[in-house]
């Protein structure tokens, strides 16, 4: 990755952050502001990525892969059926079973 590709990721996600719409104008800003020197066409290009895209879901699927992307969509469509969902995966947690330890057999190494 370049400087200039991280430096405009960095001002993307700082301008995302502060909810200031992603210009190329505001990229090279914060990029000018952290006196850094990028070729000019690094901010335009980032630009163009954060109208065609959302910023949110660019960081909340970072490292989740294809098959969770169709996860995500049909999550908000489902409506009323995602809390019985997460309800679903709490009581899953809960039940995981323990661990025997030797005082649960009825004997220990130390009798």
């Amino acid at each position: 990755m370049s400087i200039g590709e991280l430096a405009c990721t960095y001002a993307s996600l700082i301008l995302y952050d502060d909810g200031i719409p992603i210009t190329a104008e505001k990229i090279a800003a914060v990029v000018n502001a952290g006196n850094l020197r990028i070729e000019p066409y690094w901010p335009s290009l980032f630009a163009k990525l954060a109208e065609k895209r959302d910023i949110g879901d660019l960081i909340f699927n970072a490292g989740s892969g294809c098959a969770a992307a169709p996860a995500a969509v049909a999550a908000p469509a489902a409506g009323a059926a995602a809390p019985a969902a997460s309800a679903a995966v709490e009581e899953k947690k809960k039940e995981e079973p323990k661990e025997e330890s030797d005082d649960d057999m009825g004997f220990s190494l130390f009798d």
